[in-house]
């Protein structure tokens, strides 16, 4: 979920200079073109320290991490191949625990150029109810009505984005989209098919009576512009709608934070806010901008949420520059992806690494879907009553 701008809600900002109560290890030196693995480690310790958004309720023990690891790269040869994949080892240690569900580290050295190590995935790829990806669209065209839509747009990062909407049984309006820029492609000049689906659904909205229930299917979706949530929520609503909290870092303390400032979803220009359920499809593969989407509809009053639980990657993103937080480079070594803001749900919990949990669970059934069948998608409409 990627900020380009803060649009709805405004922030006042007061510096909250929280003191890290652990100082039994002095701050590196911030090397801005580290030339060795002890000067790699320094650089890219104090960024984790001042960058990373989650130290207020991350186990992790930083500076134990300092106390042990240290000594462990000071003597690798940042120039020894070897040493340089001992490295990556190292890094996946000390990183394993942290529970920024974003969280991810690139090398961009030889030999191990392109290696991506990714915690969060590492870890649910052990759980007993996880799934690879599914892709549900081959599946659910199969249930809608005749003549819907479909078909890709290409975003401005190169992106393919497609997205399924139609009716199913006559009155219930069926959207999915793999990836969010759905703002983008509503808004650029050319016709496409995401935006004659949009149109679709935004007329559909404003028909009212003539429509049981809304289906939106964010399941095996990554997330994207966090613009969209706006735009497309908003199109359902006619009040601004709360639905969480968040705040970023303040200073260079690791406990510096700004104060959380509640977050609301705005009505869209030429919205029509429904009266009738709107339900969300959301997976473990549900992930950021997807995630909101759930969270957001199952704050609506007639908003549920059904399927599995999903990632766990609530944090929107950033360039460093914005809160001068989150994603950072460590020389030309490697880059790091964390999430630039912390979020809380408007029940005031965090659901950072554990993910949200649905309304209605449905567990991935591989035998029904391989038989042309989708539980989740025929849970949602006996939900709506069809």
């Amino acid at each position: 979920m990627r900020i380009k701008e803060i649009t709805n809600y405004t922030i006042i900002v007061f510096v909250l200079l929280l003191t890290d109560c652990k100082k039994n290890i002095q701050a590196p030196v911030d090397y801005a073109s580290p030339s060795s693995f002890g000067q790699i480690f320094d650089d890219f310790w104090l960024r984790m320290n001042t960058h990373y958004v989650y130290w207020d309720i991350d186990t992790t023990d930083w500076n134990n991490m300092y106390k042990t690891y240290k000594p462990l790269f000071s003597n690798l040869d940042n120039k020894n191949n070897k040493d340089i994949y001992t490295s990556l080892t190292y890094f996946r240690q000390m990183t394993m625990g942290l529970i920024d569900g974003h969280y991810s580290i690139r090398f961009n050295q030889s030999p191990v150029t392109g290696t991506l190590i990714y915690p969060a995935s590492d870890r649910k790829l052990t759980d007993s109810s996880f799934h690879i990806p599914f892709e549900y669209m081959q599946i659910d065209s199969g249930y809608l009505d005749k003549g819907y839509i479909t078909g890709s747009f290409i975003t401005s990062a190169g992106q393919r984005m497609t997205a399924l909407c139609g009716n199913i049984h006559g009155n219930i309006v069926y959207f999915h989209c793999d990836r969010f820029a759905l703002q983008q492609a509503y808004e650029v000049n050319n016709a496409n098919p995401v935006k004659t689906a949009l149109q679709y659904v935004f007329d559909k909205l404003r028909q009212g009576s003539s429509v049981k229930g809304f289906i939106i299917d964010v399941r095996n979706n990554p997330g994207g512009d966090v613009n969209d949530l706006d735009f497309f929520i908003g199109h359902f609503i006619n009040a601004p709608l709360p639905w969480g909290f968040t705040r970023a870092k303040s200073g260079s303390g690791r406990l510096a934070y700004t104060p959380w400032i509640r977050t609301e979803i705005t009505p869209q220009p030429g919205n029509a806010a429904t009266t009738v359920p709107v339900v969300v499809l959301a997976d473990n593969y549900s992930v950021s901008l997807a995630e909101a989407s759930a969270m957001a509809v199952h704050t609506m009053d007639k908003g549920i949420f059904v399927g599995e639980t999903t990632w766990g990657a609530t944090g929107p993103l950033t360039a460093e520059e914005v809160y001068n937080d989150g994603q950072f480079l460590v020389g030309d070594f490697l880059s790091v992806y964390t999430s630039s803001v912390e979020f809380r749900y408007i029940d005031g919990k965090s659901y950072e690494s554990v993910g949200f949990p649905p309304d209605i669970r449905v567990p991935f059934d591989t035998a029904a879907l391989h038989a042309g069948h989708d539980p989740t998608l025929e849970t949602a409409l006996s939900v709506i009553g069809n």
